[in-house]
C-alpha cells in the first residue's frame, strides 16, 4: 500500500489514526523524532549509571516507589511490570482499536520525553505494517495511570509473550512476532513504563469514535432532509434570518445544510396552509447544531491527546519530573460528552421515524407506511420504529457519565481515577446504535416519499441533496409493497451510514 503515515510526536491527525487502524495504511518514524528520543534515552541511561533512585527507572511502582532496585535488575523490573499488569478481562478489543492504540502509543513515545529507545517505536510500527495485532481484553482499565492493563497486554507481545493475531489468526505473541519477522524487544530502563503509562486505548477508541460521529451527523442531516420531504414540511424554520439571531455556529450550519439539501424541492412548502411543524422538525437545527458543536470540541480534545506526552516520569531538559499526564480525565469528560451528543442525534431521528409511521402526525401518509388497502394483513414498518425506540432507550442508559465515578486503587496511592476507557467504550456503542437508528429513519423516509405518489409527487420532485439520499437507498432497498424480512435491510442501511456511502453520494453539500 502506497499510503503512509509518518509520525513525529507532534502532528498526528485523527483521520490518520483511522487510516492506519481501519484501512491498514503503512507507518514510519520521522528522522527528526529519532534525534529527540536519543537525547532522553541517554538521560535515562545516565540516571541508571549514577544509581540515584528515580521513580519508575530504578524503583518499584505505586506505593512501592520507595523500594530501590539494583541497577542490574532495571530491565527485569520493566518486564515484570508488563507481566504483572496484564490482567485485563472480557472480550478482546476489535482489531482497529488495538491498531489505533499502537499508533498513538508510538507517536507519544516519538515525542521524545519518555526516555525510550527508537527501537521501541520501530517495533510498534513494524507490528502495524506486518499485521501483528496483540490480543487485548477490553475490560480492566480505570483510566488512572492511563490504560495500564490494556497497554500491558499490548507490550507483552512486543517482548514476545502474551497472545496476538497475525493476519487474522490467533496465536502466541512469540509465534506472531516470528511469523512477521520482528525481533522481540529486550526492555531497558523505563521502557515498560513508557509503553503502558497513558490513556492510549481510550485515545484510540476516541479517535475512531469522533471520526465516526463526524460522519454520522452528516448522515443524520441527510436522513432528516429526506424525512422533511416525506412530511411536506414548511421551510420557515430553516430561514437563515432566524438562526443569525441566535448565532451558534452549529445551528447556523445545520439549517444551511437543510436548505441546500432540499433546494429545488416541489414537495417542501407544498402544504400552503401549514403554519408550522412539530419540534423534531422545527427545532432540528438547534438540536443537531448543538451536537455538531460538541463533536467538534471533542475532536480538538482527542487530537490534543494523541500528540501529548503521557507517561511518568517525563524526561524534560534531560531531567526526570514526576507528574500526572497519564490521567484520563480530559478524554473521560470528552467521551461522555460525545456519547450524550450522539445520543441526542438518535433521539431526534427516532422521533422522525415515529412521525413517519403514525398517520395522525405524518400529514397524510398511511399508517406504518403500508400501501393503501394492504393494512391489517401487512404490518409495514411498524416494528422498525420499535427497534429504533429500543436503541434510543439503550443509548439513554449508556449516556450516564462514567467520569463522575472514581474508586481508589493501589493501596490508596491512586485515589482518583477517570474511568476514561469505560466512557470511550460507551460512546462507541452509542454511535453504533445511532447509526442503525439513522438508517431506519432513511428507510422509512424513502418509503414515505414513494407513498406520496398518490398525491402526484415522485422522487423527481425532491431537492437535489435529498434525491441523492433517496436514489442511493433505492439502489440497495426496494419499495416495501408487502411485508418481508427486514433485518438484512436494517443492517444494510446501517452499513450505508457507517461506511459513509451516503455522504460520498452527496459530497458536494458538505464542508464540515
Amino acid at each position: 500500500m502506497d499510503e503512509k503515515v509518518v509520525i513525529d510526536g507532534e502532528h498526528l491527525a485523527v483521520e490518520q489514526v483511522v487510516n492506519v487502524a481501519r484501512h491498514h495504511w503503512n507507518t514510519a518514524l520521522d528522522p527528526a523524532a529519532r534525534t529527540k528520543m536519543e537525547v532522553t534515552e541517554k538521560a535515562v541511561q545516565e540516571i541508571v549509571e549514577r544509581d540515584e533512585p528515580v521513580y519508575g527507572i530504578n524503583t518499584g511502582f505505586g506505593p512501592l516507589r520507595d523500594t530501590k532496585i539494583d541497577r542490574k535488575e532495571v530491565g527485569r523490573l520493566q518486564v515484570n511490570l508488563i507481566r504483572s499488569h496484564s490482567v485485563g478481562t472480557g472480550d478482546p478489543f476489535p482489531e482497529e482499536v488495538v491498531r489505533a492504540a499502537m499508533l498513538i502509543r508510538a507517536n507519544t513515545i516519538a515525542k521524545g520525553y519518555s526516555g525510550a529507545r527508537t527501537t521501541v517505536v520501530e517495533t510498534l510500527l513494524q507490528m502495524l505494517n506486518k499485521d501483528v495485532t496483540p490480543f487485548v481484553p477490553e475490560k480492566g482499565s480505570l483510566g488512572a495511570s492511563g490504560d495500564l492493563a490494556p497497554l500491558s497486554h499490548l507490550a507483552l507481545v512486543m517482548v514476545g509473550e502474551g497472545e496476538a493475531y497475525h493476519k487474522g489468526e490467533r496465536m502466541t505473541g512469540q509465534e506472531a512476532m516470528e511469523k512477521a519477522g520482528i525481533l522481540p524487544l529486550q526492555l531497558k530502563a523505563k521502557e515498560g513504563l513508557a509503553i503502558n503509562n497513558g490513556a492510549t486505548f481510550t485515545a484510540g477508541i476516541a479517535a475512531l469514535a469522533v471520526s465516526d460521529a463526524e460522519a454520522l451527523i452528516k448522515s443524520a442531516v441527510l436522513a432528516a432532509a429526506l424525512s422533511f420531504e416525506a412530511f411536506k414540511v414548511t421551510s420557515k424554520a430553516f430561514d437563515e434570518r432566524i438562526h443569525q439571531l441566535r448565532p451558534h455556529e452549529g445551528q447556523i450550519r445545520i439549517a444551511r445544510h437543510i436548505r441546500d439539501l432540499t433546494r429545488g424541492s416541489k414537495i417542501i412548502d407544498s402544504m400552503e396552509k401549514k403554519v408550522q411543524d412539530d419540534y423534531s422538525v422545527r427545532c432540528f437545527p438547534q438540536v443537531l447544531g448543538s451536537s455538531l458543536d460538541a463533536i467538534e470540541y471533542v475532536h480538538h480534545i482527542v487530537e490534543t491527546e494523541i500528540n501529548s506526552a503521557t507517561d511518568n516520569p517525563l524526561i524534560i531538559d534531560e531531567y526526570p519530573i514526576s507528574g500526572g499526564n497519564f490521567h484520563g480525565q480530559p478524554l473521560a469528560l470528552a467521551m461522555d460528552f460525545l456519547g450524550i451528543a450522539v445520543s441526542e442525534i438518535g433521539n431526534i431521528s427516532e422521533r422522525h421515524t415515529a412521525k413517519l409511521v403514525d398517520s395522525h402526525h405524518s400529514d397524510g401518509l398511511p399508517i406504518f407506511l403500508i400501501p393503501k388497502g394492504k393494512e391489517g394483513l401487512h404490518s409495514g414498518l411498524m416494528i422498525a420504529q420499535y427497534t429504533a425506540a429500543a436503541l434510543v432507550s439503550e443509548n439513554k442508559v449508556l449516556s450516564h457519565p462514567a467520569c463522575v465515578d472514581s474508586i481508589p486503587t493501589s493501596a490508596n496511592a491512586e485515589d482518583h481515577v477517570s474511568m476514561s476507557t469505560i466512557a470511550a467504550r460507551k460512546a462507541r456503542e452509542i454511535i453504533k446504535n445511532t447509526e442503525t437508528i439513522t438508517g431506519i429513519e432513511i428507510l422509512c423516509a424513502a418509503q414515505g416519499v414513494d407513498l406520496r405518489k398518490n398525491e402526484g409527487f415522485s422522487s423527481d420532485d425532491l431537492g437535489a441533496g435529498s434525491r441523492g439520499v433517496y436514489d442511493m437507498t433505492r439502489q440497495h432497498i426496494p419499495f416495501l409493497e408487502e411485508d418481508r424480512y427486514l433485518y438484512p435491510e436494517v443492517e444494510e442501511m446501517r452499513n450505508l451510514v457507517h461506511q459513509r456511502i451516503l455522504i460520498k453520494k452527496t459530497s458536494q453539500f458538505w464542508e464540515f
